[in-house]
């Protein structure tokens, strides 16, 4: 069973994180390990299972980039550790970006930092305008794989844009 599947929704790119919260807290008075200590142990361990499959959904489902590797996982477009080859010129921005950022380990100019996130959260954006509408509108077996492979490009993107994101802040 899918994350999808243990609550009660649709494969979907975006999710509604508050309903799924909702959902999360119906299922968890219903699985929760507590309820099951009068029970046998085995009973007990299918409860911890099936309590612990519910707590890594809530987490996956209410993290945008978590969601969408998982989906793109589900449909066996991304590969745990996968090592994913991003565009020249991509890398050529980020090269820039990790240059700047080298340089800011010898000063300490804060205009500098806030520039430097600026540029990263515009990045963000840009790479995120090509996706938006299949992220929104995603709908199992509508949405094509071509356009899935798109998302995955976004999503490596991301990720490395959010590792920088991640280092810049360590300089903050």
């Amino acid at each position: 069973m899918n994350y999808f599947e243990l609550f009660g929704l649709p494969v979907q790119l975006k999710t509604d994180k508050k309903a799924i919260k909702r959902r999360y807290l119906e299922l968890s008075k219903k699985n929760h390990p507590d309820y099951f200590v009068n029970t046998s142990v085995e009973e007990q361990q299918k409860a911890e299972e099936s309590f612990a499959l519910l707590n890594q959904g809530l987490k996956t489902l209410t993290a945008d980039d978590e969601t969408i590797k998982y989906v793109l996982k589900l449909k066996g477009l991304v590969e745990e550790e996968e090592k994913y080859t991003l565009s020249p010129g991509f890398l050529m921005q980020m090269m820039e970006i990790n240059e700047q950022l080298a340089e800011m380990e010898f000063e300490e100019d804060p205009a500098k930092k806030v520039e430097l996130l600026q540029s990263l959260n515009e990045l963000e954006k840009e790479i995120y305008e090509p996706v938006e509408n299949i992220i929104e509108n995603y709908k199992e077996g509508v949405t094509s794989e071509e356009e899935l492979l798109q998302v995955k490009d976004y999503y490596f993107k991301k990720k490395y844009i959010n590792r920088l994101r991640q280092q810049l802040g360590g300089k903050l």
